[in-house]
């Protein structure tokens, strides 16, 4: 277990030292708390509106960045020659790409973790065509994310250390911290007497995303190993898209006695089981029951991947 904790911690801090990111994780954080800053007419369903964009922005930037971990993880290591140099030791193929995920999970909780705190902001920043922008809380997070990418640069300057992996860590502390402060302020009361305040059902929704995400990961691990990063990108793209298309391509011809459709609709991952962004409406909630049975859906699927991934690495030539 030593070596797997190794193998996995360094590949967790490969992806937070290389600059994709960093700028992946601030800037999709950023356009969330923007979005919310910026007047649009949305026919009073405004801040639905911001919540669905926030969430999905959450999914796209974990897709990419699950894509391009898995690649500088296992794709780029064997095209190096690091992982031959790794398996050299005692170290077994299934412990290798196990630790490697384990260390690309990671960095999609912290790069979730960034965005449902902006996520928990712009929910609370999100105004109709009564409200005003909160400019208060616009300049209180990017006044951290400035110091983040602040201390990021001394700490390069004066003490050598790598400049994304510490903005990334200061970003994970300073952006709590920043949050904290504006939502110390209490909730928003607009001219119209609409109460702005934040919808922390929204932490349940962004666990579901993450869930999917750690999905895709498998999968892009899986492609890793045979594929660089671009084909793993298009292939993860299109299972990502037909996931979300599967109830409507698949789902109703299996229900119809499809043979085919009903074995694609079963290994194909259906991606609205996580998308929850319609059960935030008012008086809705996402039950932690649900949350757990999504769970064991992710962790059913997940041995499934990663056991075709060992089943693709097993054969495959690294000199």
């Amino acid at each position: 277990m030593g070596r797997f904790f190794i193998i996995a911690s360094n590949a967790f801090l490969e992806l937070v030292r290389q600059p994709v990111f960093l700028l992946l994780m601030s800037a999709s954080a950023s356009f969330n708390v923007v979005l919310a800053g910026l007047p649009f007419f949305g026919l009073g369903d405004e801040p639905k509106m911001v919540k669905d964009s926030v969430l999905a922005m959450t999914f796209l930037a974990g897709l990419f960045g699950a894509v391009i971990s898995a690649s500088a993880s296992v794709a780029h290591e064997i095209r190096a020659g690091t992982a031959l140099a790794v398996l050299s030791k005692p170290v077994g193929r299934a412990q290798f790409l196990l630790a490697k995920f384990a260390g690309v999970a990671a960095g999609l909780v912290l790069i979730t973790f960034v965005n449902t705190i902006a996520a928990l902001i712009a929910s609370r920043m999100a105004f109709d065509a009564y409200g005003d922008p909160d400019l208060r809380s616009l300049g209180i997070f990017f006044a951290a994310l400035a110091a983040a990418y602040a201390a990021g640069g001394l700490s390069n300057y004066f003490l050598q250390r790598p400049f994304a992996s510490d903005a990334v860590f200061a970003l994970m502390v300073l952006l709590p911290v920043a949050a904290a402060v504006i939502f110390s302020a209490g909730p928003i009361v607009d001219r119209g007497g609409e109460v702005r305040d934040v919808d922390w059902r929204l932490v349940r929704a962004a666990l579901l995303i993450l869930f999917a995400l750690w999905i895709l990961a498998a999968i892009a691990l899986a492609c890793a190993t045979r594929f660089d990063l671009i084909p793993t990108l298009a292939i993860c793209t299109g299972v990502f898209l037909l996931g979300l298309v599967s109830d409507y391509l698949f789902g109703t011809r299996a229900q119809a006695g499809s043979v085919w459709a009903g074995v694609v609709y079963a290994v194909l991952p259906n991606w609205q089981l996580f998308w929850m962004a319609d059960a935030l409406e008012t008086g809705k909630t996402i039950p932690w029951s649900y949350v757990g049975r999504a769970l064991g859906y992710v962790a059913g699927y997940l041995v499934a991947s990663l056991a075709l991934a060992l089943l693709m690495f097993e054969d495959r030539e690294l000199s």
